[in-house]
């Protein structure tokens, strides 16, 4: 039996995920799925990220389920998003599409099991369409906001501006470095639930750790994937010190933050 393909995030897949079975520790949002999809992977399984606001975090399922590829997520308190082979380990399913489904996954299947069923399902080739990942900039008068739907679109440019992000806020493999490419006056991530040992936040110990101050937005609150959501409707769940210092609060709507620090 096949081993399948571990990586913390799809965000850096490369030509051995073509015809693979993946195991991510990336939410199973839109842009995700998109980014499995564009890999030429056979199936895919990524964390549910706490489900969140309008099933956001596997919205990327129906979407793969149209393009005829197999997909599941495991659930967020079961293992920690972030880390592939923790939810390979011990994560336990809670959703799957039409193909996985075909292939016997189904809710409660520990995530080593889905992950051999889906040896099973074809294999799609397809061309994929780019996928516009928003990434716009917004002047204030202390300094501009920054709102992307993926960490991966941080620019240098980006060091001291206020940064949205969709992404989750956890931290994978372990480095500091991989927690934003630019050092922030603020960054902020989508709590995912949060799940085990609140994973879905431990970038911001390590943000503080760089002088960065740094906040997540509650799953339920937001959806994830979507840096403009966060802004307009995220509630505030985690701070780090830094954070505290400039005025963040748990309960606190971002955007009063937000407009608090840019002018806007």
């Amino acid at each position: 039996m096949a081993s399948p393909l571990l990586a913390d995030t799809v965000t850096r897949l490369g030509p051995e995920a073509v015809g693979a079975v993946l195991v991510t520790g990336s939410h199973g949002g839109v842009y995700a799925a998109y980014l499995a999809a564009r890999a030429g992977l056979r199936a895919v399984i990524f964390n549910d990220a706490g489900i969140g606001l309008e099933e956001a975090g596997v919205a990327g399922l129906a979407w793969l389920a149209e393009r005829g590829i197999a997909a599941a997520a495991v659930d967020h308190a079961s293992a920690r998003i972030g880390e592939a082979a923790d939810m390979l380990h011990r994560g336990r399913i809670s959703r799957a599409n039409a193909q996985a489904r075909a292939c016997g996954v189904a809710s409660g299947q520990d995530c080593a099991e889905a992950a051999a069923l889906l040896e099973a399902a074809e294999a799609v080739t397809l061309e994929v369409a780019p996928m516009r990942e928003a990434r716009q900039v917004v002047g204030g008068r202390h300094c501009r906001l920054v709102l992307i739907d993926s960490a991966a679109l941080v620019q240098p440019e980006d060091a001291g501006q206020v940064v949205i992000t969709g992404s989750h806020g956890a931290l994978f493999g372990g480095d500091p470095a991989n927690a934003l490419k630019a050092d922030a006056q603020l960054a902020v991530f989508n709590d995912a639930g949060l799940g085990p040992d609140e994973v879905g936040a431990s970038r911001l110990p390590a943000l503080q750790g760089r002088g960065i101050a740094a906040v997540t937005v509650a799953a339920a609150s937001a959806r994830i994937g979507d840096a403009r959501s966060a802004l307009d409707n995220g509630i505030i769940s985690r701070t780090n010190p830094l954070a505290d210092a400039l005025g963040a609060r748990e309960g606190m709507a971002l955007r009063e933050l937000v407009n608090d620090l840019t002018g806007l």
